[in-house]
């Protein structure tokens, strides 16, 4: 707890060394984030905060030692401090010693990469300048018309069955087909693309051939658009003046897609189960006094899609919440204790509405880049969803719901839920909620959330395509001609007008 605490590499401490089956034991000594002492990786980093404070000694597999940062203000400080920390692993102890081997589990979250998370520096600069400036060249409202199609096209393939499991037909789906829009390869979306991407991440027998796939797509697309650019984000990459080689482009949409991706689907996920099981939670969204965005950011409190992010390493020896940490040292990022920090949120149940100061997506130089899509993603997606089957339940025991936990992240593994079955809708229209008995959810569109007045009653539609320019009705003789009504006003923002 000062800044007298001994080293974790080792090199003035009498800790066994690591690897050691003593190495680590003990109630005040470093505890292991991965077997049987990680079942519960939530209440591990409460009581290694009991013990060790805001930055704890942990051990990776095969009792690699690391740092787990624990509060909120020293994970801030770690990402905002480029000068003492990189995420190039090359520098970390362990690995120039040989502790950790080239077949270690962790090894593809930690090596090294030529990509612009990794790089710093001028290095750093030229590849992130031309990754950001490529994200700045996207159309939100065209996305976000993407984003709607998608849902609709999504919900449409459940919603006449009254039954559905929004894990595996709704948040693994809805991130991976508007990438695929983004980045430039719509026709490479498929259940075959949702399948590799979630094998490649969670590191199974198949991972590598999963991983494969993936890239052979976006090599495919990438030989295209060298020779073929179009307004979309992999051309304006190529495009810019950076020059990056055809590597380096695979590389980083590799890095987007699969971070977007996995971000974004357990956001999905998590904001949806937190609609479903709490209660106040889905009333505030019922009565107005919570928008869908402002449950999305709550979402990011509490749930953040990655729990910790691989790694920062010192350059020097230096001092992090009241821990010595050598020149070497490995540290992990934390979002998930971070959020939790007692100094920051004495009441974890608090409501964290208007504070978007969590740790979700970073920070420094190496914050998430594509922040913003995976806000609109969940934003519009949970939204329409709700709009359309507004009696949606859970349906199974709270308690019996199940997640994938890795040091990386927690994946809810199902959300199966019910509802009455309703009509499928066209997919180029904004969702309708449709009256369901005895009462309906009044969803709040997040878009419109400023409007002072409800939104007028609208006669149901029928599923064929409608014209987007539909006249206002007539006005009442004894009233003013009334502004256009909301349903017009969606349907101008569906079209991007």
């Amino acid at each position: 707890m000062t800044s007298e605490s001994p080293s974790l590499t080792g090199t003035e401490s009498l800790a066994p060394p690591p690897g050691c089956p003593a190495h680590g034991l003990g109630p005040a000594g470093p505890r292991r984030l991965y077997g049987p002492d990680a079942d519960d990786l939530a209440g591990l980093y409460e009581s290694l905060r009991e013990e060790h404070g805001p930055v704890a000694p942990v051990l990776l597999h095969d009792d690699v030692p690391m740092w787990v940062v624990l509060g909120h203000a020293e994970n801030l400080q770690l990402v905002r401090s480029p000068s003492q920390y990189t995420r190039d692993s090359r520098i970390w102890t362990p690995l120039k010693d040989g502790r950790v081997k080239p077949d270690h589990p962790l090894m593809p979250h930690i090596a090294w990469q030529p990509i612009c998370s990794h790089a710093e520096g001028a290095e750093h600069e030229r590849l992130r300048d031309a990754v950001t400036a490529a994200m700045a060249t996207i159309d939100h409202r065209s996305v976000r018309r993407h984003i709607g199609r998608h849902t609709q096209a999504l919900v449409n393939g459940f919603c006449e069955r009254g039954r559905a499991d929004l894990v595996s037909q709704f948040a693994e789906h809805l991130p991976m087909a508007v990438m695929c829009e983004i980045l430039g390869m719509p026709e490479e979306y498929n259940d075959r693309m949702v399948q590799a991407a979630r094998d490649a991440l969670k590191g199974t027998e198949t991972a590598i051939q999963s991983h494969t796939y993936v890239m052979d797509a976006l090599s495919r697309l990438t030989t295209r658009r060298r020779t073929r650019p179009e307004d979309d984000f992999t051309s304006h990459l190529i495009g810019h003046p950076a020059g990056l080689t055809d590597d380096e482009v695979r590389e980083h949409l590799r890095l987007v897609l699969f971070a977007a991706y996995e971000a974004t689907a357990n956001l999905l996920a998590n904001a949806l189960r937190m609609v479903l099981t709490e209660p106040g939670f889905r009333a505030q969204l019922n009565g107005g006094q919570m928008t869908v965005p402002e449950a999305i950011e709550q979402s990011l409190w509490d749930e953040p899609p990655f729990s910790t992010v691989f790694g920062y390493f010192a350059k020097q020896d230096t001092e992090l919440g009241g821990r010595r940490i050598r020149k070497g040292d490995g540290l992990l990022f934390a979002p998930a204790p971070g959020n939790v920090d007692p100094r920051v949120r004495p009441d974890p149940s608090e409501s964290m509405q208007g504070n978007r100061s969590h740790l979700a997506f970073g920070g420094g130089p190496h914050e998430c880049p594509g922040q913003d899509i995976g806000r609109a993603i969940a934003d519009v997606g949970v939204d329409a969803l709700l709009t359309r089957l507004s009696d949606i339940q859970l349906d199974c025991a709270e308690e019996d719901l199940r997640w994938r936990s890795s040091i990386a992240s927690r994946h809810l593994v199902a959300l199966p839920v019910r509802f009455e079955p309703k009509p499928q809708q066209d997919v180029d229209l904004p969702p309708r909620a449709m009256p369901v008995p005895p009462q309906r959810s009044n969803w709040q569109v997040g878009a419109l959330s400023s409007d002072p007045a409800p939104a007028p009653a609208v006669e149901p539609q029928p599923a064929a395509h409608q014209p987007s320019s539909a006249p206002d009705p007539a006005p009442a003789a004894f009233a003013p001609a009334p502004p256009r009504g909301l349903w017009q006003r969606l349907l101008r923002w569906w079209h991007g007008g």
